[in-house]
């Protein structure tokens, strides 16, 4: 909101600042601005009109252009004689993006309500005609030429829009045509920034073009539309348009395609899906091999792989049927059931094929950024490990081929796809050698590299019987001279390690002794702040101690004891007497 008032402010400046030059208005930069930044950058054509909603009432409050009071709706229209600002004509041009905002919101609706097809044609027809009074007032002479050059442009733009979506392709062609030359004088006329804006607008309505040229009759057309599904232009919807286009003149083609030949063996096509898939398929390998931006050779991979599948879909139901016929025995061909199971082997393999394909060209170039120095420190850099993952893709796919049904005996094919998974495997190895690398095991690294010479040693000896397989696979010479360059570096960074190691200083290595043994030297034992720490020896050793010294009596065996008779009670002599000396101890 802010931003506007600005710009509105900017507006009335070059009106007083340019009353001798005329009123002009940059009608392609300011729509392209808004859309920028009020929801085209993500397709959200509601939030946009929204925001042209808002902005005429704040246009017609700053103008003073009231239609009316809160009670009453009182039309006006902006005539040739009120043109004293440039705002009146971004009053019009707002009123025009509105409609069209509008008419695109509900071309995203209407997929799902077609309904909704016939207001989106009368919100169109409207932005035209707001098209064609702002072209008017833009008319006057108080307009500058290049205003009036643009409204011309603006409003055959939305003409052509109408008539395109009403199916009329030669007068939509000739909308397009027009909006196309204007702006193409006005690129060569301007500076370089705007030179690029008048272009960008141009790629914008070529695929138009070239639509309304293909329905008209010119069947070269169809190959600049093809050409044109690699880079995407047109947008979203021009993009639906494509794709159906090209599904549609498949369609018609496949009409004379009735069997395809694969492994020796002519299998007949009878589904209409796996026909139209099958020829368009050279086309599709074309594209990708032509296709020079990484990211429009994903999405071409990934449309290929979705239309694999779903045709792979439909002739699993024709199985299912096929094989509910054959149990109940109302099928008298029984080798049909086998030609569609060799089709369906044959879609399978295409699919896993591109899968490996995909991959490989994911992983060369993951490969060529691993050895580029990291230009940026907060951008995340590859790693050996996302090549891991990715040849682990690769011969999951290779084992699935080696079970494809109706291939199982076929010497030739398993010996081929035997190679493939000799020359990834020998591929993996080495990235996990460098992952080993990159964490200093030696070891590990130095065994997994002899591995990967072992695994391109059988390609060599094996591929002298295969050499039509080894054209579309990676360079094994390439890749051994990779791992003898990678292993003499590996030994010299062992060495130095082991150097590096032989300096450390004594208290840095760890051993067996407590700490209570070298409380005088600094040891780095990381074991001292785990949950068991190494303190003290327990249980403690035994130790002598001084005891209480011990008295013997040595002469006890040597010595004469004297005679004890007289106190050895007598025998026999009692009675009275002695008891009473036994009372009062006189006895003793």
């Amino acid at each position: 909101m802010a931003a506007d008032k600005q710009n509105e402010a900017k507006l009335a400046k070059l009106d007083e600042n340019k009353e001798n030059e005329g009123l002009g208005l940059e009608i392609l930069q300011i729509i392209k601005d808004a859309q920028q930044q009020h929801g085209l950058r993500h397709g959200d054509y509601q939030r946009y009109r929204g925001y042209c909603s808002r902005r005429l009432r704040r246009l017609r409050k700053t103008l003073g252009f009231k239609m009316g009071n809160r009670h009453k709706y009182t039309g006006k229209k902006i005539t040739v004689e009120m043109l004293s600002d440039s705002r009146y004509l971004l009053l019009v041009l707002m009123e025009a993006e509105r409609a069209w905002s509008y008419a695109m919101q509900l071309k995203q609706e209407a997929n799902t309500e077609p309904r909704k097809r016939f207001h989106l044609l009368g919100r169109l027809r409207k932005a035209a005609k707001h098209g064609e009074r702002l072209e008017k007032l833009c008319e006057s002479p108080r307009v500058d030429a290049r205003t009036k050059l643009e409204a011309q442009a603006y409003t055959s733009f939305l003409t052509g829009m109408v008539e395109f979506e009403l199916q009329q392709w030669k007068p939509a062609m000739e909308a397009f045509n027009k909006c196309k030359t204007i702006y193409e004088k006005l690129a060569s006329a301007f500076t370089e920034e705007l030179a690029v804006l008048y272009h960008q607008r141009v790629e914008e309505i070529s695929p138009n073009i070239r639509y309304c040229a293909y329905n008209i009759g010119d069947q070269n057309a169809i190959n600049e539309l093809m050409q044109m599904r690699l880079t995407g232009g047109g947008g979203d919807f021009m993009a639906e348009k494509l794709e159906a286009l090209i599904t549609q003149t498949r369609a018609k083609q496949a009409a004379t395609m009735s069997e395809v030949q694969w492994r020796d063996r002519s299998v007949p096509v009878k589904v209409d899906k796996a026909r139209i898939f099958l020829l368009g398929l050279a086309d599709n390998e074309a594209a990708i091999a032509q296709a020079t931006n990484e990211e429009t050779k994903e999405h071409l991979y990934e449309t290929l792989l979705v239309e694999c599948r779903d045709t792979i879909q439909t002739v699993r139901e024709e199985l299912k049927a096929e094989a509910k016929q054959r149990e109940r025995g109302t099928d008298p061909d029984s080798s049909k059931v086998s030609n569609l199971q060799f089709l369906h082997s044959y879609l399978t393999y295409i699919k896993l094929c591109t899968v490996v394909k995909r991959n490989e060209s994911m992983a060369n170039t993951l490969q060529v950024k691993l050895k580029e120095p990291p230009a940026d420190d907060n951008k995340r850099t590859p790693r050996p490990q996302d090549l891991i993952r990715l040849y682990d893709i690769i011969l999951q796919s290779l084992a699935e081929l080696s079970t494809l049904q109706g291939l199982e005996e076929d010497a030739t094919f398993q010996k081929e796809v035997a190679l493939k998974t000799l020359v990834y495997k020998a591929y993996r190895c080495f990235f996990i050698a460098q992952s080993y690398v990159v964490v200093k095991k030696w070891s590990e690294a130095l065994v997994l590299y002899e591995r990967v010479l072992k695994h391109a040693g059988e390609v060599q000896s094996k591929a002298k019987s295969l050499n039509n397989s080894l054209k579309d696979l990676p360079d094994v010479q390439e890749l051994i001279a990779d791992v003898n360059a990678e292993k003499y570096s590996l030994q010299a960074a062992a060495i130095l390690d082991t150097d590096e190691t032989a300096e450390v200083p004594s208290q840095q290595v760890k051993d067996n002794k407590p700490l209570s043994d070298h409380l005088e030297t600094f040891n780095l034992d990381p074991t001292l702040v785990g949950k068991q720490p190494n303190l003290v020896h327990f249980p403690p050793d035994f130790q002598p101690i001084p005891c209480k010294p011990l008295f013997f009596d040595l002469a006890l065996n040597h010595v004469a004891f004297p005679p004890l008779d007289d106190k050895v009670e007598q025998k026999g002599k009692g009675g009275l007497t002695g008891y009473i000396k036994g009372i009062f101890g006189f006895g003793s």
